[in-house]
């Protein structure tokens, strides 16, 4: 068996393409035109790379947007200011807190500053409880990608057996949830999890998301099963390389670690799910292109809930 790559490319386009249509209206039938607001603290290269993407793509699809980047040293109270004056403006629909933060910020306090109608992470405890109970919310844009790619490649869903590995608050919990609201018996497992392979080789759908490279193996894979990688992690040895990645993609990866230090690898061995499971969505290719596209869906909802409420 040689798994169907699921690639998350086209899902992207395809969801990018519905959103700039659906901006167009709201700017040509409203007057509205959504706007995202992103608040970046510090240098951190990876975080710069992700705010460029997002603000790129934003102009892309006609979403306005501000990207408001402070020093690494600005004080907590100073980011807490700054979160509350944009949930105060009107013309403001999301604001994202780029993470991760600097160590003497909390995390938690920043995040549960964001207006719940404007947080486009879906991260705010509001969000997260309404979601839990199946009401309209601004869903974590990861697993919210997750299955729209599911749903657009023909995979069915509900009655089907899902496990999640990974119990994280910004994807392993909110993806659980979803799977369950998609009529999936969902299975949650993580770090202290017991016989973890002998409950994941269950799973028709599995979803990996514990942050640790190649960690999910064959003997965690049902033969046929659908394999959903989310996990992006750097990897810098030439030996794993060799036990990670299939023949073909070999050569592709030495000469990345060669050039730039280090080649990115998901939370599932790639050779063992490309032999094993029936679709595979890999990494870099997969979920992580669907998270900016995810985003911009959200500002658009967040436009649509919070300033048409009352038409």
């Amino acid at each position: 068996m040689s798994a169907i790559i699921l690639a998350g490319k086209p899902v992207a386009e395809a969801i990018k393409a519905e959103v700039s249509t659906e901006v167009a209206g709201l700017i040509d039938i409203h007057g509205i035109k959504p706007t995202l607001a992103v608040v970046r603290v510090g240098e951190d290269p990876a975080s710069a790379v992700y705010v460029g993407s997002k603000v790129r793509t934003a102009a892309e699809i006609g979403i306005g947007s501000e990207h408001l980047h402070f020093a690494a040293d600005t004080a907590e109270a100073e980011i807490v200011d700054v979160v509350a004056t944009l949930n105060a403006r009107d013309d403001i629909d999301g604001i994202l807190v780029q993470l991760p933060l600097p160590a003497h910020i909390n995390e938690r306090r920043i995040l549960e500053t964001i207006d719940p109608l404007k947080d486009v992470d879906g991260f705010h405890p509001v969000n997260a409880g309404r979601l839990l109970q199946g009401h309209e919310s601004l869903v974590p844009c990861t697993p919210a990608g997750v299955i729209e790619v599911l749903r657009r490649s023909g995979i069915e869903i509900a009655g089907k057996r899902a496990v999640v590995v990974g119990r994280s608050n910004i994807v392993g919990k909110p993806m659980s949830v979803l799977l369950l609201q998609n009529d999936a018996t969902v299975t949650i497992c993580h770090s202290r999890t017991r016989d973890l392979a002998a409950i994941t080789r269950e799973a028709d759908i599995l979803v990996a998301a514990i942050g640790r490279a190649g960690f999910v193996r064959g003997e965690h894979i049902r033969e046929g099963a659908v394999v959903v990688d989310v996990g992006i992690n750097s990897v810098t040895d030439t030996g794993a390389v060799r036990e990670l990645f299939p023949d073909d993609e070999q050569e592709r990866r030495l000469a990345a670690i060669n050039d730039r230090g280090a080649t990115l690898a998901g939370d599932v061995n790639a050779r063992d799910a490309m032999a094993k499971a029936a679709a595979y969505t890999p990494v870099p290719g997969g979920i992580g292109l669907l998270t900016v596209a995810m985003l911009m869906k959200n500002t658009v909802t967040a436009a649509r809930m919070r300033r048409l409420a009352s038409i």
